[in-house]
């Protein structure tokens, strides 16, 4: 892309710290192998946004950016760290969106835990912030998203939502739709949080390298 069009990549990661991430998989495999499990995973994610190519990647750490993963991804990859505020998940999502505005005319923000993501997705939502659309959605197989591209923000977009449950997408396109915006939605894409998530991972031959010999990685 132009440098006029580059967009920027804003990952959300947490710290993949034992016993904090991934806890319905780790009542499966244990608490190591489920951190290690986020760990993969994230670091996926801040690979393919990078091969994306279309702007500087920038991972949206929490608890803080001192943790030696974030660390580690910023060494590998060249990212740059910034700490997530916010009281709620929306909160979070909104101050990052705005950070990235003031730098850069429209931005992307993903989760870090989407295992058949691909750079052609990124491309596609720049592309379409590129254009004439105000906003991007990448829908969620469990009713929520994976991608938001926004031009500007609206507070209305992230409050009031009813985070983690299958009515955030419904939501958020009525929301778009009562500010009038248009809107281009990319591919659907599933993110693993529940056992029958992992399972998947572990049946699909794209992914069940993520989660190959976890047991001996704790």
């Amino acid at each position: 892309m132009s440098p006029d069009t580059r967009v920027p990549v804003l990952v959300f990661a947490k710290a993949p710290d034992p016993g904090k991430v991934k806890t319905r998989v780790a009542s499966r495999i244990g608490d190591g192998p489920a951190a290690v499990l986020a760990a993969r995973l994230a670091l996926r994610a801040v690979a393919t946004a990078c091969e994306s190519n279309v702007g500087d990647v920038e991972l949206w750490c929490t608890p803080d950016i001192a943790h030696p993963f974030f660390q580690l991804c910023r060494r590998r990859h060249g990212v740059v760290l910034h700490p997530q505020a916010g009281d709620d998940l929306g909160a979070r999502m909104a101050h990052a969106l705005r950070s990235a505005l003031q730098r850069a005319p429209a931005a992307i923000l993903i989760g870090s835990d989407i295992p058949t993501m691909v750079p052609a997705d990124l491309r596609a939502a720049a592309s379409a912030l590129a254009g004439e659309d105000d906003a991007v959605l990448g829908p969620a197989e469990d009713g929520g998203y994976w991608l938001m591209g926004l031009r500007r923000v609206d507070d209305a977009i992230f409050s009031d939502m009813p985070w983690g449950t299958a009515d955030v997408l419904a939501r958020t396109r009525r929301c778009f739709d009562a500010l009038g915006w248009r809107v281009t939605e990319t591919a659907t894409r599933w993110d693993v949080d529940r056992l029958e998530d992992f399972e998947r991972l572990q049946r699909d031959p794209g992914t069940a390298p993520l989660a190959t010999a976890l047991k001996d990685a704790a």
